[in-house]
């Protein structure tokens, strides 16, 4: 643990919601020191980025106080770019940062920060210019050019590759000053982690711990144990002193006072169990329907458009797709990969040619091929055809996606809720390929091994591109599409 004790956060007694009917935050308190490292842990739903919005001032709270040092300095690893800042050129994108031009030698500075977050980007160039990914990275970059007092990131190795995280953990193990992290990454969070805040979905308070990412688990886990253990003690007890208050309320006046006294030490015993942690709920194993009537080659790809030094060249391939063929894309961010498969998908790559009347399962790691101003009932709905209302709510059931959700517009769900119904449209539409473009970003950790069970018996043709070792582990893979 960072052996500065000064507080840089300070949380007393905070409350927050959207709603009255649903709270996020209740009663919070805890301190961060300067100089530590910490680990944002919590549930879907839990609040971990309205914690973020709180500290940076974005959100203000409805109770309690917030307090950092006067003059500390914050700065947010946000993912998603601004469409205002889009037409921006990248040295234009990073001088928003320092308006008044204060800062010495900014080009060099922007030239070694993009080296952090391995990216090769002209300072001409605009940023629409760039892939998803890569605008991930100049977001990234931005909030660590500031030089923070306090360095909040949210999902910061979403769109890193390894080369790409190893450059960013060693960023985070030289930096001097605080940093609060929200991710799902084990290893890269036990690099560099001394401290973990834990939002607790179902009480709305937050735990804190200290050590290790690995270690505070481990803390958590023996906690749930041992919690579950006097729960059930109590929970015993409690049932045995309701039995004989039964039993002794039926045997006359003189024993009614033994009876109450019972009933009331049974009531005591059971608000001395703790209100324990559940875990997130996980999505049901699925199976992904195939199209019917298709064979033979699915998917033939002659060319493919690719990006070498900022420039569109044409690079000749010999790939075929049938019926049972999986195939891996693999190449490094920025050579086109999503504008590919988008081109794929809508029949503009000349190169690829699709069987007609094959379907396509296109899952985008933007969900921009999603409506946004479409409800998720509609959306789905849409893509369920003859499927029976019970069925359709059955089967989205079995994503989490509940009533509540469904009333919703796909625009104001989370990233995740997003991911969780482009899957759920993807059993309903039936397609004979699926092209799935990073597929893990913003999924929970605990939903991903149903969803390589489900890719992996997928029947019909694949195409993956995934940067996540572990999980494309577990999807068998017949072929290789090597463009590095």
């Amino acid at each position: 643990m960072a052996s500065n004790n000064e507080t840089v956060i300070s949380f007393k007694e905070v409350d927050f919601h959207y709603d009255l009917k649903r709270p996020i935050l209740e009663e919070v308190n805890f301190n961060v020191r300067k100089g530590s490292k910490i680990t944002i842990m919590g549930q879907n739903g839990a609040g971990k980025s309205t914690l973020f919005k709180l500290i940076n001032g974005t959100l203000k709270q409805n109770m309690g106080s917030i307090n950092t040092p006067l003059g500390a300095t914050v700065a947010t690893g946000y993912q998603v770019v601004l469409p205002e800042d889009k037409d921006l050129a990248v040295g234009d994108f990073f001088r928003k940062y320092f308006p008044d031009d204060s800062v010495f030698n900014i080009d060099k500075q922007i030239g070694d920060i993009l080296k952090v977050v391995n990216l090769k980007a002209p300072l001409d160039k605009k940023v629409s210019a760039f892939s998803g990914g890569q605008q991930a990275r100049l977001l990234l970059a931005a909030a660590l050019i500031q030089d923070p007092d306090i360095l909040l990131l949210d999902e910061p190795t979403n769109n890193l590759d390894s080369e790409g995280i190893w450059h960013l953990t060693q960023f985070l193990q030289d930096y001097k000053k605080t940093v609060l992290v929200i991710s799902h990454d084990a290893e890269f969070l036990n690099s560099f982690t001394d401290g973990v805040l834990y939002l607790d979905v179902y009480t709305k308070r937050v735990e804190q711990y200290v050590w290790n990412y690995h270690d505070v688990v481990e803390q958590i886990t023996r906690k749930i144990e041992k919690d579950n253990m006097a729960n059930a003690r109590l929970k015993k007890e409690a049932q045995a002193k309701k039995d004989q208050a039964n039993v002794f309320a039926h045997k006359g006046w003189k024993l009614r006072a033994v009876a109450k006294k019972m009933k009331e030490a049974a009531a005591d015993m059971e608000n001395d169990m703790v209100d324990n942690r559940k875990e997130d709920k996980t999505i049901k194993p699925f199976t992904i329907p195939l199209q019917e009537d298709i064979g033979g080659v699915l998917l033939e790809i002659n060319s493919v458009h690719i990006i070498e030094n900022d420039q569109v060249v044409v690079r000749p391939e010999e790939v075929k797709l049938r019926k049972d063929d999986h195939i891996l894309l693999a190449w490094p961010n920025g050579i086109g990969k999503s504008t590919l498969l988008q081109k794929i998908v809508s029949g503009e790559e000349d190169g690829v040619k699709v069987t007609p009347g094959v379907k396509i399962g296109y899952y985008r790691q933007d969900f921009s091929n999603l409506d946004f101003g479409q409800t998720v009932y509609d959306c789905l709905r849409e893509a369920a055809e003859e499927m029976t209302e019970q069925d359709l709510r059955s089967k989205a059931a079995g994503f989490l996606i509940n009533g509540d959700l469904m009333k919703s517009e796909i625009g104001h769900l989370s990233e995740w809720q997003k991911g969780l119904v482009a899957f759920c449209r993807l059993v309903f539409i039936k397609p004979g390929i699926l092209i799935l473009d990073e597929p893990t970003n913003h999924i929970n950790f605990r939903h991903i091994p149903m969803i390589a069970e489900a890719l992996d018996k997928f029947k019909w043709g694949m195409i993956l591109v995934s940067h996540v070792d572990e999980f494309v582990w577990q999807i068998r893979i017949d072929q290789y599409l090597d463009l590095k």
